[in-house]
């Protein structure tokens, strides 16, 4: 039988997890509620550091280097007119006697999307197309907990999705979303500064500090109703939330980083219990080792950036996914079983990024690589896959200008590609039949109103308008029909 890993490949809207959360709760019961990338810009933060948005974000959540060192020094700078610490162990009797307020926050996207052409019939209340959606509600633990201890912490309510629920018991509203624990400490060895800490976290590449990597790239906001592709490699969301890991990290001189971490996926029982479907993943995993490096010379206002990350994954597929086996209600029966043989998949990354800042501007300009190499031991002898491996690709190039000091204009423009082997049983479901293949383009507009200036309500509110559009060249494998997923998104970010 075919893993739910392949199901995923075929029919999924392969999209990370959600980035916003709420401003005004009636919205919630007004419009429907879907599923969206994350995000990192959180209202505690500016609160935190006393620095506005424009300090750390070049547009939230791209990071500006700055907003680099805040996040490999564990979320726990200070500097604000809050204390930092909810359990300061320093001897700084300044900030001990300041006010602390929990590092909490809220986000929500409200969005309306149109596609060229209607999609079919989905679940109520959506339409085929023009539709309001508020994505899905996040409440954020983002700073400090001691004076080297600090995180970034997310649950996410989300409503009905597009399709519904099905016949998946395991699919929840509520859900543990991003999360990324950190001790952080600084140290020197003659003049060589090193920041070493430890990460705990929930999603390969979420504890990156650069947007290069799969959990933060472009776009921040996306839709959460328009077609996707459904191929996509391991490390790019197949693990998000499903897994935890450890692993420790240094940044040498402010110049080389590197990190070493393993990961495991969490029993079905336990993703349960924190709302997330462990169909949603490939199947269980082993002990999953992920490597980052990273070397970024800086000369006056420029920072260059070149490195590579990647996983090696052995996966027991799901031996049956959801599936109406029993006939009395509530719930139909499911099993969580998994094949005895395991597939493996190797991905390497290579990324790189420059940054400019002028006067009043930023110039961004990044590129990544993903190869993925699957060794389908289970999959194909199970019917799952027409061939014993395959290989799968990702690539991006994205170009960034970031105009403004205070009321920021941001011009973004990306090129995806997603190409790999043919594959007629494991792609059976995609429109050519047989290819992973996608390409296109995202073009997007954005205002940021006070990102370097205290807002009306700073630094509790902040907001960011955006008009993006996505075009197709290639679609599931197929030219033919490509521009019928053509998308235009508009939306309001609301945080607080």
């Amino acid at each position: 039988m075919t893993s739910d890993w392949s199901l995923r490949v075929r029919n999924s809207r392969h999209c990370l997890t959600a980035f916003a959360a709420a401003v005004l709760f009636v919205l919630c019961s007004l419009l429907p509620t879907g599923f969206a990338p994350t995000a990192q810009a959180l209202p505690s933060f500016a609160r935190q550091t006393g620095q506005p948005c424009g300090a750390c974000h070049t547009d939230f959540a791209g990071l500006t280097p700055f907003g680099r060192l805040f996040k490999i020094g564990g979320y726990t700078a200070g500097g604000g007119a809050y204390r930092t610490a909810l359990f300061p162990s320093s001897s700084d009797s300044t900030d001990a006697q300041k006010k602390w307020v929990p590092p909490i926050s809220m986000m929500a996207i409200i969005g309306f999307t149109n596609t060229q052409a209607p999609q079919a019939p989905p679940t109520a209340p959506y339409s085929a197309n023009n539709n309001t959606v508020v994505s899905p509600v996040s409440f954020f633990w983002g700073g400090a907990i001691t004076d080297h201890i600090g995180a970034f912490a997310q649950l996410t309510y989300n409503a009905l999705p597009l399709g519904g629920f099905g016949n998946d018991p395991y699919q929840f509203t509520w859900t543990w979303d991003n999360t990324d624990v950190r001790f952080a400490d600084s140290t020197s060895l003659g003049k060589m500064s090193i920041t070493y800490g430890i990460t705990a976290n929930n999603n390969p590449t979420v504890q990156d500090p650069w947007n290069t990597t799969p959990a933060w790239a472009f776009p921040y906001a996306a839709s959460t109703v328009a077609p996707t592709p459904g191929a996509g490699t391991l490390i790019n969301g197949g693990l998000a939330a499903h897994a935890a890991s450890v692993g420790a990290y240094a940044f040498i001189n402010n110049v080389l980083y590197l990190e070493g971490s393993v990961y495991q996926t969490l029993s079905a029982k336990t993703q349960a219990a924190l709302g997330t479907d462990p169909f949603g993943a490939p199947g269980t995993s082993t002990l999953s080792p992920y490597w980052r490096a990273a070397v970024e010379p800086h000369w006056g206002n420029h920072w260059f950036e070149i490195g590579t990350f990647g996983m090696i994954s052995s996966i027991h597929p799901w031996s049956a996914g959801p599936s109406p086996l029993g006939t009395a209600p509530p719930l139909p029966a499911v099993t969580t079983a998994t094949y005895p043989q395991t597939d493996k998949y190797t991905d390497i990354g290579l990324d790189s990024q420059y940054q400019y800042q002028g006067s009043n501007y930023w110039v961004t300009l990044r590129g990544s690589y993903i190869h993925e190499y699957q060794k389908l031991d289970a999959t194909f002898p199970n019917g799952g896959s027409s061939n014993p491996s395959n290989e799968l690709n990702e690539a991006r190039a994205y170009a960034s200008l970031a105009y403004g000091n205070n009321n920021r204009i941001v011009l973004t423009g990306q090129y995806f590609n997603i190409w790999g082997t043919p594959d007629p049983a494991l792609y059976a479901n995609f429109a050519s039949g047989f290819s992973p293949n996608s390409a296109g383009w995202i073009g997007e507009i954005a205002y940021i109103p006070f990102i370097n200036s205290q807002s009306p309500g700073w630094p509790w509110f902040n907001a960011r308008v955006g008009l993006q559009y996505t075009a197709y060249t290639r679609f599931d494998g197929t030219s033919i029909g490509a521009s019928s997923n053509n998308t235009l998104f508009l939306y309001l970010w609301l945080a607080m």
